[in-house]
């Protein structure tokens, strides 16, 4: 009996993916970004911390049984380094991102009734990840910056 068993079969067929499936997601995370760009640091970055590590319990129950189970104890680990490192919440946050575009590929989507939704969330954690490794500056003083 194998420990982590993979699905035998695919649950269901990719779901087609179309310009808006790819763009759509960006703007979540350009919210997110915008609105804790208000949160003072180290609070920030402590919140965003926790945060990452909460949502990787999003995948429990995701169909992959234990692997489900070990990729969220590393995302914790993970996120708990990121209490004093944004590039650790930029590595939880790729991490997602990868986790969720297996999901996809699999066919088994985050969100059951949304047959786009893992795909939807790799980009958006994808978004999210690049700004944590680039040290999750402020987009309110970028934007005032440029003004």
């Amino acid at each position: 009996m194998q420990m982590f068993p993979m699905p035998p079969v695919r649950p269901t067929p990719l779901a087609e993916l179309t310009a808006i499936d790819w763009a759509a997601p960006v703007l979540p995370a350009l919210v997110w970004m915008t609105a804790l760009s208000f949160v003072p640091e180290p609070s920030r970055r402590k919140f965003n911390a926790v945060f990452v590590g909460g949502a990787g319990a999003a995948y429990l129950g995701g169909g992959f049984g234990l692997w489900e189970l070990a990729f969220t104890a590393l995302a914790t680990y993970v996120a708990y380094r990121g209490l004093e490192s944004y590039k650790a919440i930029g590595l939880a946050w790729l991490m997602h991102s990868c986790w969720d575009l297996v999901h996809h590929l699999w066919g088994n989507a985050i969100l059951p009734t949304i047959p786009t939704s893992s795909i939807g969330c790799a980009v958006c954690d994808a978004v999210l990840a690049a700004w944590f490794l680039a040290g999750a500056p402020s987009l309110l003083r970028i934007g005032r910056a440029q003004a």
